[in-house]
């Protein structure tokens, strides 16, 4: 099992960094919902604090609030960019260090968090009424993550 103090501080900021990413790459792909978004992010490490025990890396990676450097982001320019940028290399310290089931359990944690974001705020529609339940640019962002995180 991998654990936290199997990777230097940069590297599991960059790990830990990657579901916060995935996150706002949704959120910032369409306008509005922007704290429900964040309310349903924080929903999934709710639920996978409650899971503890079914991947110790997970366990350690929820265990702390999640924290995004922000000036990294910004600096950037491009969110999507950046976005790719760093769960590439979240990935990469993974594959290095972690076993392919932590891996895999990674990634699903990622896309979980990304889904619940996308699926947090229904577009279109009135009042509520109709509307699809992930835009088309919600969408865009889920399969860039995806293809991003090797899924």
């Amino acid at each position: 099992m991998t654990k936290k103090a199997d990777f230097n501080a940069e590297e599991w900021s960059t790990v830990a960094e990657g579901p916060l990413l995935a996150g706002l790459r949704v959120i910032t792909a369409h306008r509005g919902g922007t704290i429900r978004e964040s309310l349903a992010m924080g929903q999934v490490y709710k639920q996978a604090r409650e899971r503890h025990g079914e991947s110790e890396l997970l366990d350690e990676l929820v265990s702390s609030p999640p924290a995004l450097d922000q000036e990294r982001v910004r600096a950037a320019g491009d969110v999507a960019k950046a976005v790719t940028e760093r769960l590439g290399e979240a990935v990469g310290i993974l594959k290095e260090k972690a076993s392919p089931e932590e891996v895999d359990a990674y990634r699903n944690f990622v896309m979980d968090v990304a889904e619940a974001a996308a699926k947090a705020h229904k577009e279109g529609g009135f009042i509520g009424i109709g509307g699809k339940q992930v835009s088309e640019s919600e969408q865009a962002a889920l399969d860039e993550i995806e293809a991003t995180l090797g899924t």
